[in-house]
């Protein structure tokens, strides 16, 4: 018995042995056919890039940053989709969030670098600053230890020593006009608003008029508000702005296209390869369902902007005025990594109530697709609508049976040529040097104290236009090397007149000022107004 027990202990460890053995081998034995059903797709294609980077740094000749290797690769295999697929570092992550969020923590003041220093334009109301008793026409020259001002003075410095996170604090030293010392002020960051409806106002005793730069998470409750203001103010019929708009958030698009819908009409549906068709319909009667619209686009007008211009277009519950918008119909979705930075990967196509992927080609590279809107600047689309040639040449239809295309962005229902008439090369001379921008950035400092009564831009510009502002502002031209021009000035003299009270009026009382004075030299604006009020039926119909 004792002779059996031994020569069991002898084989045990032989026996342990071979099994191990054979459980590698079985172990090999799958993974191989296992990574032979990859081949050739998966493992050839998506182990090769990691064989690649394990062998420069296993046997490169020199030290190499494999980190910067890969971050330096990701946006070149990106490259071969589309256009809007992309990269985004983990260190342009928290500007790309805080935008899309509508907040950032900062001390809350809009400035300009003039003269190199830095200039509040404006204070945000309720802001940490507004507060403490900052205020426009303030300089900002030392933020903690460090003077702020000088030629190296740069945007992304102010943002960098200003910003930062909730509850943190800044040192901040203010030159006030008429005061002999600085004003220092010890501020405490709080959360500052990133607006995305950029103004309304009342253009008239019964339109409204709504700017929407882009579509963030909280533009939805914005848009919201400034058309119940406009309500209030006795508007009844609305002009919502959407021109230069790149777009942004698909759900905000939809919950505000939804107010202008009724129950059940659909919005915009999506799909792609791997994802299933989503279809999005208003869920109610919207609360400006039925009101007398009229929606504003251009060629910089994109994605989310022409969401809603299609919807409202093929629905047939608005008129679309302008030009031809840029022609983006793909959708992303924003994928993180673990270290911070996330991919904007296309995964379905939108298309619009009737149909139409209004999306425009980008087969021949990231290069060529940005270039068409110099192309049809030069083929003459923005002033000659015949110039015009959709991509796609299959009819679809709105829900009044009218003919609409696809392939290459959103046709207004009335086109509006870019005005050039006011064009001139002592304009141009003008607009290199910054001359009029500087010129009322002077002007509204210095009259800063008499100006603060005026409360809207007509009343600026009828101030303005007394004091012969034009006048004034040839004579500093000339200071500032550029000769007066009696050609130039007949045909540009009304463009810088507006261009100066606009800008004098934003810097003492916001963008209402701005907007409201623009206007008079915004050809598609007036052809919008005179639609809306015209005793002529729009396209929408109730």
């Amino acid at each position: 018995m004792e002779n059996n027990n031994r020569r069991i202990s002898t084989w045990i460890p032989l026996l342990l042995g071979l099994t191990l053995i054979f459980g590698v081998w079985l172990g090999i034995r799958l993974q191989n056919r296992k990574l032979a059903t990859m081949l050739p797709a998966q493992l050839s294609n998506r182990s090769k890039l990691d064989q690649v980077i394990n062998l420069v740094e296993g046997n490169y000749v020199d030290e190499v940053n494999s980190k910067k290797l890969v971050e330096d690769a990701i946006p070149e295999v990106l490259k071969q989709l589309d256009p809007h697929t992309v990269y985004i570092p983990a260190k342009e992550m928290q500007g790309v969030s805080e935008e899309m969020s509508g907040n950032f923590g900062g001390i809350g003041v809009q400035f300009s670098i003039q003269n190199d220093t830095v200039m509040v334009i404006d204070v945000i109301s309720g802001g940490p600053s507004q507060k403490l008793g900052i205020h426009a026409g303030d300089r900002i020259v030392k933020v903690d230890d460090s003077t702020l001002v000088g030629k190296n003075v740069k945007n992304e410095t102010v943002f960098k020593k200003l910003r930062g996170p909730k509850g943190t604090n800044v040192k901040v030293g203010i030159w006030r006009k008429g005061l002999p010392d600085l004003l220092s002020f010890n501020i405490t960051r709080g959360d500052i608003p990133i607006y995305s409806v950029d103004v309304s106002y009342m253009i008239d005793n019964k339109t409204g008029y709504v700017k929407v730069g882009r579509f963030a998470e909280k533009t939805y409750e914005e848009f919201m508000a400034a058309l119940a203001k406009l309500e209030n103010g006795g508007a009844e019929q609305f002009i919502i702005d959407l021109r230069g708009n790149p777009g942004g958030y698909l759900s905000s698009v939809i919950r505000m296209v939804n107010e202008m819908l009724d129950k059940g009409e659909l919005i915009v549906y999506t799909a792609g390869r791997t994802q299933p068709k989503k279809v999005f319909n208003s869920e109610s009667r919207g609360k400006y369902f039925g009101k007398r619209s009229v929606i504003l686009v251009d060629e910089y007008s994109a994605s989310a902007s022409e969401i809603f211009a299609g919807a409202i277009q093929d629905n047939d519950r608005g008129t679309i005025i302008g030009r031809r918008t840029f022609g983006k119909g793909l959708v992303q979705e924003q994928i993180p990594f673990y270290d911070g930075s996330a991919i904007r990967l296309t995964v379905a196509r939108y298309y619009t109530p009737s149909g139409r992927c209004i999306q425009k080609s980008y087969l021949k590279g990231t290069d060529d697709y940005y270039a068409d809107i110099t192309r049809r600047y030069s083929h003459g689309e923005f002033e000659q609508k015949d110039s015009i040639h959709m991509a796609d040449t299959v009819k679809y239809y709105t829900r009044n049976k009218r003919i609409v295309y696809g392939g290459g962005g959103i046709m207004p229902d009335i086109f509006v040529p870019a005005d050039t008439t006011g064009n001139s090369p002592y304009l141009f001379k003008l607009m290199q040097k910054g001359l009029v921008y500087q010129y009322a950035f002077d002007y509204a400092d210095k009259h800063r104290d008499e100006l603060s009564h005026l409360k809207s831009g007509p009343e600026f510009a009828d101030l303005l236009h007394k004091r012969s502002i034009l006048d004034e502002f040839i004579k500093y031209a000339v200071k500032n090397g550029v000769a007066g021009n009696d050609t130039g000035i007949k045909t540009s003299g009304k463009i810088i007149e507006s261009q100066l009270m606009a800008y004098i009026a934003r810097n003492i009382i916001g963008e209402e000022g701005f907007y409201s004075i623009i206007s008079n030299i915004d050809n598609t604006l007036q052809v919008a107004v005179k639609t809306i009020n015209s005793k002529d039926k729009l396209v929408s119909v109730k």
